[in-house]
């Protein structure tokens, strides 16, 4: 629930160079909404510098690689919970980000949490499924068209429904780097159209539940 500002608060989540952070921190609709926090999981990760510049506040959170890889998760996801409860967070935006989330923080975030993905789900997501590796299984396979693909955050791995999708071309002559560049084009529209229309619903289920109150 927004505090007295009425803005939706949101988390970014992001791993590297944080491009697709910068759409955001570029286009986002401030009456409407704030980037309260960014949370890094790799130091050194660029987006710490776009959020240092920007004046938002950003921590880093290391996974914990002493510990297994469900117990790493949780753990990890736990962490980023407290943050979220600490900062009154609405709704969390996964930006390139590494770590895979679960255990509680999937549900209270239902509905409020997505993810952009570099191909067009299902086909070639899930475990191991990021960066080059997406595209350069895409390529292996001949396919004529690739894309982007954002979706809500749920249990599974880039399982969660579709919120939106971008495609492009995959040209005679492409490499890894020539279309990850294309569909990067694409990723920074496609976050920012995705994440009003998340903005959108939950002040729409804000505004229903205090008219209901009001009656």
């Amino acid at each position: 629930m927004p505090d007295k500002s009425g803005l939706i608060k949101i988390l970014v989540l992001a791993s590297g160079n944080g491009t697709n952070f910068q759409s955001l921190i570029d286009n986002l609709d401030r009456r409407k909404a704030e980037l309260s926090l960014l949370i890094i999981d790799r130091p050194g990760a660029y987006a710490a510098k776009r959020a240092r510049l920007s004046g938002i506040p950003f921590i880093l959170e290391k996974p914990d690689y002493d510990l297994k890889r469900r117990e790493r998760r949780i753990e990890l996801s736990n962490r980023i919970l407290d943050h979220c409860r600490h900062y009154k967070i609405d709704m969390i935006v996964h930006a390139g980000f590494l770590s895979v989330l679960s255990g509680e923080i999937i549900e209270e975030y239902e509905g409020k949490m997505l993810n952009i993905h570099p191909a067009l789900l299902p086909k070639y997501g899930g475990q191991g499924m990021y960066g080059e590796n997406v595209h350069r299984a895409v390529l292996e396979a001949g396919e004529s068209e690739s894309g982007c693909t954002v979706h809500y955050v749920t249990a599974g791995i880039d399982s969660g429904p579709v919120i939106l999708q971008k495609k492009v071309p995959v040209l005679p002559g492409d490499n890894v780097e020539l279309l990850a560049k294309r569909i990067q084009e694409q990723e920074h529209s496609a976050i920012m159209e995705a994440v009003n229309i998340v903005i959108d619903k939950i002040l729409e289920k804000i505004f229903d539940k205090n008219s209901l109150e009001e009656k």
